[in-house]
């Protein structure tokens, strides 16, 4: 049982009662009039044979279940489509897709509502084209969801959506804006080549992603930091850009095709990872990658302090210069005392008055203090410079 056209119109009253009979869905180029709404199967005054519907009923929430794969390509709707409860009480309705669903290509003129939706096979939207607002609240995707090259005209709602296969949203535009917040991947997400037509910056409040040791978030951070960007939310787009750079730094620590890899594969790779040390250490921990100005200066205060210690210790062998008295040798400082001589050295102003005796561990220290100093100092310029030069 099958309902199958192409290259024509169809009501949604035909395809309802389709849904309702177990009848496959395969439309091609049609056009839908009406309000697809599977609300009207229960509601009193409309007159659909509901007797071969799965549905089971709880206090809140009746749960409906299409066994049957669902298909329309290229297809217009003149009207909403709704596979959920009414707007104000969108979890009444649990529609439960068994089979592979696919809209690719086809264009909605109304609302599209798909909120408490879920989907166990694979969910196809590329190249559709959502003329109103499309919601997908608290849908959950088992197999993967694809958007590619879809274009939401209307705001896009996907809070609290989980998608725990591939996501794919490759070169989609949002026109008006879209939220994406308390939203968890669980597999891989691509956002690449997503943009946004308005001054609407994206909501991504407690998006959580599983595998962001994997930099699978890297693209989802560089669509938000462009948006940012553009509309002049500058402090958000440096955050997303941290962001950006750490889960690039795990694509590379992780590497193309890890979970491939044998065993034997992926400890050898271990020891090429030690190429990445350095920027790990300097430039994610220390740096932030530009946008944490204040790991520098912690950074910084812990080296004088430590040094500051071991200047004030028994290990530390300094001099005083009194003038034209000549000097004085110590073989003991005060902590104030230690301290005043590290902060000398660290910003390497050098006055003279206090300078290592003829004791190469004091020596060397001094000299590894007055170069991170000069190194710290440069790099937290640099950090000041990006963070209020962007834009």
């Amino acid at each position: 049982m099958e309902l199958k056209e192409s290259n024509t119109t169809i009501t949604a009253e035909m395809i309802l009662q389709a849904l309702a009979d177990g009848k496959d869905i395969h439309l091609s180029q049609c056009q839908i009039e009406g309000t697809l709404d599977l609300n009207r199967l229960f509601t009193e005054g409309d007159s659909f044979n509901t007797e071969a519907i799965q549905d089971s009923i709880s206090e809140t929430t009746r749960t409906l279940v299409l066994s049957q794969p669902v298909f329309f390509n290229s297809c217009t709707f003149e009207g909403d489509v709704i596979f959920s409860g009414p707007w104000e009480q969108p979890d009444r309705l649990t529609v439960v897709f068994e089979k592979e669903t696919l809209f690719n290509s086809s264009f909605f003129r109304g609302q599209s509502r798909f909120s408490h939706a879920n989907f166990k096979d694979l969910v196809g939207f590329d190249g559709c084209t959502f003329g109103r607002v499309c919601t997908f609240v608290s849908a959950v995707f088992h197999d993967r969801a694809m958007f590619r090259t879809a274009t939401f005209e209307g705001y896009g709602l996907f809070s609290e959506a989980r998608f725990t296969a591939d996501t794919r949203f490759t070169n989609s535009c949002f026109g008006k804006g879209v939220n994406f917040s308390d939203v968890r991947f669980e597999s891989r997400c691509d956002f690449a080549g997503v943009y946004s037509r308005n001054k609407s910056v994206p909501i991504y409040d407690n998006v959580a992603f599983t595998r962001n040791r994997f930099g699978d978030d890297e693209s989802f951070w560089r669509f938000i930091k462009q948006v940012c960007q553009e509309t002049g939310y500058y402090q958000q787009a440096g955050e997303c850009f941290y962001r950006e750079r750490c889960a690039h730094f795990w694509q590379r620590f992780r590497g193309p095709n890890y979970e491939k890899l044998t065993d034997i594969g992926k400890i050898g790779r271990w020891f090429l990872w030690f190429r990445l040390l350095p920027e790990f250490l300097l430039g994610r921990l220390l740096f932030g990658y530009g946008e944490r100005p204040i790991r520098v200066l912690v950074a910084g205060a812990v080296i004088i302090f430590l040094c500051g210690l071991f200047y004030s210790s028994g290990a530390a062998h300094l001099a005083f210069q009194y003038g034209l008295e000549g000097s004085q040798q110590s073989d003991h400082l005060q902590l104030w005392e230690g301290l005043y001589y590290s902060t000398v050295t660290f910003t390497t102003l050098g006055f003279g008055d206090i300078y290592p005796a003829a004791d190469r561990l004091t020596r060397m220290v001094t000299m590894l203090e007055s170069l991170a100093g000069a190194c710290l100092m440069a790099l937290f310029v640099v950090t000041l410079s990006k963070r209020f030069s962007r834009g």
